[in-house]
């Protein structure tokens, strides 16, 4: 059963799923406040496996903040119980009317105050346009962010990816560039594996006008990254930006990976890398044209869950896909009616073969945000 965490009548978006340093399930989104449009970070922790949330709590240092289900903000929670959020703004100008900045607040106190914001690069005046970044927990206690930033020394287009991670309660620092000429509205994605090994992948532009899916990895949290792999060669040659980033997780088995392309056809695609292996020859999750935002997790003994929207005859509806620990395809259901909108899903485990999945719902006048426990087949 699908339920409505926003509140009624004024309008939510960008769902983003968590866990706090206690295990528990944290849904965040950003919610209207009013109907003059002021927005505010919002989220709720779940005790009870996503079955239900406790009071919604808003960030009041997030004024300002920009929904934008592709530059999604995020909550990211240290195992100390220190709190860190990251949020878009707008940023307008006249080389960029689309430009935004990133910024971020910390708590200390479990959420009942916040630091005042701060913005993510550090060389705050050159760097007019910061979007489409993530965050991931280190190893070492630190947390890691990556994201796009119009500083670059060419005139190309495209951006670069830039690094940078906490000193403690001071907040991030040391940043660096670690690849250019990337496309410049495509989010990136930032994970850690079992082995404590960080992922980067993100779209490339590729011989000035492909764009296709890169990887790297640091073995030394952030210190330094491997040279950058095409995880598929699609060769999508493209002048302009899909706005719709790539997704990965990992198991026993080695990294898995998913994004959408129009390279050799169009949709939803699925790749591997086994451990010390090469990446594996993609395999289609969705053929549909306009199946975009792929969102994955593992759950239960290895096996993967992707998720992800589609457009039908009346609307727009959640796909979800399992697959084994080795990749191998298990099942394709809807999660969503055809009567409505459903778009920008995510995902997280929760526990055994449940998961639980959170989307944007959009309305006519509106738009809200609504979760869903799925049990998988075990």
């Amino acid at each position: 059963m699908a339920i409505r965490i926003s509140l009624p009548n004024q309008s939510a978006s960008c769902p983003y799923l968590t866990k706090d340093n206690n295990g528990n399930v944290v849904l965040g989104w950003v919610q209207a406040q009013d109907s003059a449009g002021n927005y505010l970070l919002t989220y709720a922790i779940s005790a009870d496996g996503g079955k239900s949330f406790g009071t919604p709590k808003t960030i009041p240092t997030t004024k300002g903040i920009y929904p934008h289900d592709e530059n999604l903000s995020k909550i990211l929670f240290r195992k100390n119980g220190d709190i860190v959020a990251m949020f878009a703004v707008s940023n307008p100008s006249k080389k960029n009317s689309y430009a935004g900045l990133v910024f971020y607040t910390q708590s200390f106190d479990n959420g009942q105050t916040w630091t005042a914001p701060r913005q993510l690069a550090s060389n705050a005046v050159n760097s007019i346009d910061e979007r489409y970044f993530d965050m991931a927990l280190l190893p070492d206690g630190e947390i890691a962010a990556i994201w796009l930033d119009s500083r670059k020394e060419t005139d190309q287009e495209g951006s670069s990816l830039y690094f940078a991670r906490t000193q403690g309660r001071q907040g991030f620092g040391n940043e660096k560039v670690i690849d250019k000429h990337l496309c410049q509205c495509c989010r990136t994605a930032l994970y850690v594996d079992g082995q404590g090994k960080l992922h980067a992948a993100y779209r490339a532009i590729l011989n000035d006008s492909i764009r296709d899916m890169m990887h790297m990895v640091s073995a030394d949290n952030g210190q330094s990254f491997s040279r950058p792999e095409r995880i598929s060669p699609d060769n999508w040659v493209i002048r302009g930006c899909p706005h719709t980033g790539p997704t990965m997780t990992s198991n026993e088995q080695g990294m898995h990976f998913a994004w959408y392309t129009m390279g050799r056809g169009s949709g939803v695609f699925y790749s591997q890398k086994p451990a010390g292996q090469s990446f594996l020859p993609r395999q289609t999750v969705s053929n549909v044209a306009s199946a975009k935002h792929p969102q994955m997790v593992t759950y239960s003994n290895g096996k993967i869950a992707i998720v992800w929207n589609e457009q039908d005859t009346s609307g727009s509806k959640i796909g979800l896909e399992t697959r084994d620990a080795t990749g191998k395809f298990l099942q394709h259901i809807s999660l969503t009616p055809d009567t409505a909108t459903f778009t920008h899903p995510v995902l997280v485990n929760v526990a055994g073969s449940n998961i639980l999945v959170a989307y944007t719902k959009k309305l006519k006048d509106t738009n809200e945000v609504w979760y869903q426990t799925v049990r998988l087949q075990p």
